[in-house]
């Protein structure tokens, strides 16, 4: 019996609105070979559902043609979604990639944080093929456990769960490319510190507590090599996503159009292209604010 798994398990089953499970009922009919679609980020702590829903795909095999060779080694892609629904409109930004490269990277194998660093946060497992169910749940447990790991070797040998926490969202903060306000690790702790209590305490439980001198060095040793390769990775990543965004420019408009209350019409060729249509886009920005300044 597994302390961690069974948390894992039911934080995984928690209950979210009638909206945020049909958009992933849809998310799961739009990507082909889909076997689990995943809840996660601000959304599902506060409801709001104003702002921009957070979900991880996981599919059976990388997308076809020259999309699939650039997932196979830079994962996940990242796409835009809308979906009316009860008379609003949703809207969600959404990373995909194969359950096998999820179950890897939750595991800790390869140089990537990105993967356990975000799901030993809480999320919700909203849809799942009934045959990939347990797997995601076991992929969670791994990224939680991986996390841990790292916590206590980056961290004193005495001290508290949540120093242990901090310890870490501080240096993969500082490994990967974040545009979030210093202290953004602290504000997620404090948001609910009694359950990272839980998992660590789970692990605890399971593995016992703390780390021997030879396995904390292992990890030290691992962990620079992770943060060696944090930043050039999330800026392959970002130069990536630059030509593989699906819908950059309905995202840029309505993102434009919310901080700024500019619109933005959406042309066929802004769509195809909007790197190319940004320079023109930003610059009708630029004339709107201008004149009603």
């Amino acid at each position: 019996m597994s302390r961690l798994r069974d948390l894992v398990a039911a934080e995984l089953s928690q209950t979210t609105p009638e909206s945020i499970s049909a958009f992933a009922a849809h998310l799961a009919s739009v990507f082909p070979g889909a076997r689990a679609v995943l809840f996660y980020g601000s959304i599902l702590r506060t409801g709001d559902l104003s702002g921009v829903l957070d979900y991880y795909v996981l599919t059976e095999r990388v997308p076809a043609g020259w999309r699939g060779v650039f997932t196979r080694l830079l994962w996940p892609d990242v796409s835009y979604h809308e979906l009316e629904h009860g008379g609003s409109t949703l809207r969600a930004k959404v990373a995909s990639m194969t359950l096998a490269q999820f179950q890897r990277a939750a595991s800790g194998a390869g140089v990537d944080t990105t993967i356990w660093a975000r799901f030993v946060q809480p999320s919700a497992l909203i849809w799942a093929a009934p045959e990939a169910r347990e797997a995601v749940v076991d992929a969670i447990a791994d990224a939680c456990r991986t996390a841990a790991d790292f916590a206590q070797a980056i961290g004193s040998a005495d001290a508290t769960p949540l120093a242990l926490w901090t310890a870490l969202f501080q240096e993969t903060y500082k490994a990967e490319l974040r545009v979030e306000k210093a202290g953004r690790e602290v504000s997620i702790l404090t948001y609910d510190p009694e359950r990272y209590e839980r998992v660590m305490q789970a692990v605890w439980l399971d593995e016992g507590r703390g780390l021997s001198a030879e396995v904390r060095t292992r990890r030290l040793k691992a962990w620079s090599v992770r943060r060696a390769f944090g930043k050039p990775l999330n800026m392959a990543r970002l130069v990536k996503a630059a030509f593989t965004f699906q819908g950059a420019a309905r995202y840029a408009a309505w993102k434009i159009q919310r901080h700024t209350g500019v619109t933005v019409p959406l042309t066929p060729w802004r769509e195809r292209h909007p790197i190319l249509a940004a320079p023109a886009v930003l610059l009708k920005v630029w004339k709107e604010r201008r004149r009603s300044a």
